[in-house]
């Protein structure tokens, strides 16, 4: 789908990107990584399970989240490819460590559910 120009004669660094090594141009972003990996998604919605694909590339659609370097939720188009960098699809939600849960209320006040009414 994304091929590099064969005119083109920028740097590279080797990144892995679904276990598999390629070489993406210096400086661009995860997700071009993952479009010149010739891979058709990046994630998969949480609900229905639904293939996406990075979209904007300019970190407003979201569409783009991925695992890189073992952090799920990451903006795969707003991060830098880094020589090694381990870029991985996200299925479904990320999990949620309940250690990493706060044991206290937020430091606002939650307002309460409305009811009736429009």
């Amino acid at each position: 789908m994304f091929r590099p120009r064969p005119d083109s004669s920028v740097a590279t660094v080797a990144v892995e990107v679904e276990g598999r090594t390629i070489q993406a141009p210096e400086g661009a972003p995860a997700a071009a990584a993952v479009l010149v990996a010739g891979l058709r998604s990046i994630r998969e919605t949480p609900v229905g399970g639904t293939p996406r694909a990075p979209y904007c590339m300019m970190g407003v659609c979201f569409e783009c989240l991925a695992e890189i370097d073992g952090e799920p939720n990451r903006q795969s188009c707003m991060v830098t490819v880094r020589p090694g960098m381990q870029i991985r699809r996200q299925h479904g939600a990320r999990t949620i460590d309940p250690a990493d849960a706060p044991n206290e209320p937020p430091p606002f006040a939650v307002p309460e559910p409305r009811t009736g009414g429009a």
